[in-house]
């Protein structure tokens, strides 16, 4: 490794957050310092080609520059050689650059944080940062996640879920069970997504039967959530083995719930750091989502929300997300902030866990011989 860590942000995707991962990377290469680190741009295209270019001397001039329009940016081949440099004698003899030291991934949703690019990463060995395989894909599928919370024993809300085929062939029985189990409103969502695309809030039977035929868009599979009244408590979480939780935070939507236009369009969710809670339920919050987040096998960072039914304070733990939103103004960030984290050490931090998590990964065994 040289002076500098040679640092890859992959960013896009072909997943439905393709624009939020630009925001996302646009605000990251703004906080990097560039005197400690080298930084390489690597673009997926909405159709799934790589892109790269030069390494950054400084952010680039606005979010559109980020998507290598012209006509000199480096494709596919050329792009993919820096990462699977370790696997070619050491070196990108194809493209005639080095490789990188890390990776860190900054895509959302689909082929992002499902554990499928980090499976690219585990084949070209290379460190990088965040959820491993299997973290990144429990984490996605809320029907999987779900099931291992429960076998954590952490406190869920009732849900129902089923796949497309199950829908097709008798979607009377599994109109009927929701409305036995969880009664209305209830929330309908794909199973694999984020960022609440896909997401509906139904209130009788026929608004129950198009919320789930619009999830079926997004996904195969569909799980249907009971309202909760509650307040939306999100914690993060930093580390691999010995993870720890920032203070709670809490998000008061603009919308009826924290959709994606909540999320991302109008500006007018608002947030509390720390959130006001009594200790008690402040230091449950946290024990909880350090709770989930090794349950999944997490590694480098995670977002774990919660709500809090307003007439009990009894929590339910919602859902672990493995990439959460990473601008300076997004929750992750700012819960560690008030922690006493700021952004560019949380960078670092994330960088050395990445490099510390992969040279643990290095003393295993592949080959199976017992010599």
């Amino acid at each position: 490794m040289g002076s500098k860590v040679r640092v890859g942000l992959v960013y896009g995707g072909k997943s439905g957050e393709h624009e939020v991962s630009l925001q996302t990377a646009y605000a990251v290469m703004g906080e990097f310092d560039y005197n400690k680190y080298e930084i390489k741009p690597f673009y997926i295209t909405k159709q799934g080609e790589w892109k790269t270019g030069d390494a950054l001397q400084a952010r680039p001039g606005s979010v559109e520059e980020l998507r290598f329009t012209a006509s000199e940016a480096k494709q596919t081949g050329f792009a993919l050689a820096p990462l699977f440099a370790g696997l070619n004698a050491g070196d990108a003899a194809a493209s005639g650059e080095p490789g990188v030291d890390v990776v860190f991934p900054l895509l959302h949703g689909t082929f992002g944080e499902d554990g499928t690019i980090q499976g690219l990463f585990e084949m070209a060995n290379i460190p990088y940062v965040g959820a491993g395989v299997l973290a990144s894909a429990v984490g996605m599928d809320k029907i999987v996640m779900k099931k291992v919370f429960a076998q954590e024993g952490l406190p869920q809300c009732i849900f129902r879920y089923f796949n497309r085929t199950q829908w097709e062939r008798d979607a009377s029985f599994f109109i009927m069970e929701c409305e036995v189990a969880l009664g209305y409103p209830c929330f309908i969502k794909p199973a694999n997504l984020g960022s609440s695309v896909g997401v509906s809030k139904a209130k009788n039977r026929e608004e129950l039967v198009a919320a789930v035929n619009y999830a079926f868009r997004f996904d195969r599979k569909v799980i249907v959530e009971e309202f909760v009244d509650a307040r939306e408590i999100e914690v993060s979480v930093l580390g691999n083995d010995d993870a720890k939780a920032s203070v709670p935070g809490e998000i008061a939507p603009s919308n009826e719930f924290y959709d994606y236009k909540a999320k991302y369009i109008d500006g007018k969710s608002t947030m509390q750091i720390p959130a006001i809670l009594p200790q008690e339920i402040t230091e449950s919050v946290r024990e909880m989502a350090v709770r989930a987040f090794q349950a999944i096998d997490g590694s480098g960072l995670s977002r774990v929300d919660f709500f809090l039914r307003k007439n009990d304070n009894q929590l339910f733990i919602n859902e672990v997300n493995t990439l959460p939103g990473f601008t300076p103004f997004s929750m992750y960030p700012l819960m560690w902030k008030e922690t006493g984290i700021p952004y560019k050490e949380l960078l670092d931090t994330l960088i050395s866990l990445a490099l510390s998590r992969h040279a643990e990964k290095q003393r295993i065994d592949y080959t199976g011989d017992p010599v």
